[in-house]
């Protein structure tokens, strides 16, 4: 499924707190920007990562793995709409890599937002090298939205605020 992503604010989410961030933060720049909002999820079979040798049995089948990336994928747009109940958000669930994804469905965006994690996280895979492969090969400008501290409002984050500029 292609969705139309000329002029829109793509945003690439994998269930992280950033990510969230980034989509939060792209759901109050659409207002001012006039642009669709689309979320894109990248996900990839397990068992492309799994050793040859290891057991078969225990091993996810594709069709788990899809349904897992669209569970992360749609309670992560659930959790925006719990905080922004009147975001729009197209949602897109694509297979592949995550940096080749992303720059596709960004090839004709207004801009990629991408979330930015905390350092101290020790317990998520970083994403640094996708953000890299992004910043270096998108046709738009690539924004990096910092995750929120736990104890956070709105009204701390300035860059959250509809009325200011972008």
């Amino acid at each position: 499924m292609e969705v139309p992503s000329h002029g829109a604010l793509i945003v690439g989410v994998d269930g992280s707190a950033a990510a969230l961030a980034a989509l939060r933060w792209s759901a109050a720049k659409a207002l001012l920007f006039d642009a669709p909002v689309v979320a894109v999820h990248a996900w990839l079979p397990s068992g492309l990562y799994r050793a040859p040798y290891a057991p078969a049995g225990d091993a996810p089948t594709v069709e788990q793995d899809r349904h897992w990336a669209l569970r992360t994928l749609e309670e992560t747009v659930a959790q925006l709409h719990q905080l922004d109940p009147a975001a729009v958000v197209v949602s897109v669930l694509d297979q592949g890599p995550p940096a080749a994804v992303l720059l596709h469905h960004a090839r004709h965006a207004l801009l990629l937002a991408l979330g930015r994690r905390t350092r101290q996280d020790a317990t998520v895979a970083p994403s640094a090298a996708v953000t890299r492969a992004c910043e270096r090969n998108a046709m738009c400008p690539v924004i990096t939205v910092p995750e929120l501290p736990q104890d956070a409002k709105a009204s701390d984050l300035p860059w959250l605020d509809l009325s200011a500029p972008a």
